[in-house]
């Protein structure tokens, strides 16, 4: 079982930078505001000061090859789910790769960076910016939801981020989470409409693969490979 060493601090950056710079150990360090917080890419995360749950948690992987890495993205995703059904009755789910919905509203996002010492993980960094009591998001971001809008009350972030951590040690100990991540997976049962950088067409999930790659179905019955950022969901018109 993993022991965190919680830092907190007012403002930074990026709490993913911060953590590269001064991650030891099992850490966690939490900020009450970034200036510059990202998502995956170059997605950038809005946060009211001092009313979300925005963390980096520093992890050194076991035995764990580089090649295999798509395992800590379940875990992690897996664990939000589980900590997020304690407080909402609405059905959590991740959208792939690693974007947490309520419905078809994103609450929760994760970036993870890997360092590598060879061909093995040497430790892992995972950034999450979790919508916890703000009410009003004013940039273009299509669809935030947080928790406070979902249960009418304030949560406390403490708690909350307690509630996450330990159910992240249950998880890396569990045998089921990669069943359990496909099995939480947005829009898994159905057909539904996917972009890529030169269509929009009708699909249904097939798997994702060991690697992270989602497997979709069109609507001849030919299955296909995508990459992160090679196919989004087309989630509103």
């Amino acid at each position: 079982m993993m022991k965190f060493e919680v830092v907190h601090i007012a403002e930074t950056d990026s709490t993913n930078r911060w953590m590269k710079e001064n991650g030891t150990g099992e850490m966690v360090v939490v900020a009450d505001y970034q200036t510059a917080g990202k998502g995956c890419g170059s997605n950038s995360w809005e946060s009211e000061r001092g009313q979300n749950l925005l963390f980096s948690v520093m992890i050194h992987p076991k035995s764990l090859q580089a090649k295999n890495q798509f395992i800590i993205t379940q875990v992690v995703s897996v664990a939000l789910c589980k900590t997020l059904d304690r407080y909402v009755q609405s059905q959590i789910s991740i959208k792939w790769p690693n974007d947490i919905y309520v419905g078809d509203e994103k609450i929760c996002g994760v970036l993870i960076e890997n360092r590598l010492q060879g061909r093995m993980i040497k430790d892992t960094i995972i950034g999450i910016g979790l919508n916890v009591n703000q009410t009003e998001f004013k940039s273009d971001a299509p669809n935030p939801v947080s928790l406070k809008q979902l249960t009418g009350k304030d949560t406390d972030r403490d708690e909350l981020l307690k509630a996450f951590l330990d159910t992240l040690n249950e998880c890396c100990e569990s045998t089921t989470c990669i069943a359990d991540y496909k099995a939480r997976l947005y829009r898994r049962e159905g057909k539904h409409l996917f972009i890529t950088q030169n269509n929009t067409f009708e699909a249904s999930i097939v798997d994702v693969k060991d690697d992270g790659r989602l497997m979709l179905e069109d609507e001849k019955g030919v299955a296909h490979l995508y990459r992160f950022k090679e196919v989004t969901f087309k989630i509103k018109d």
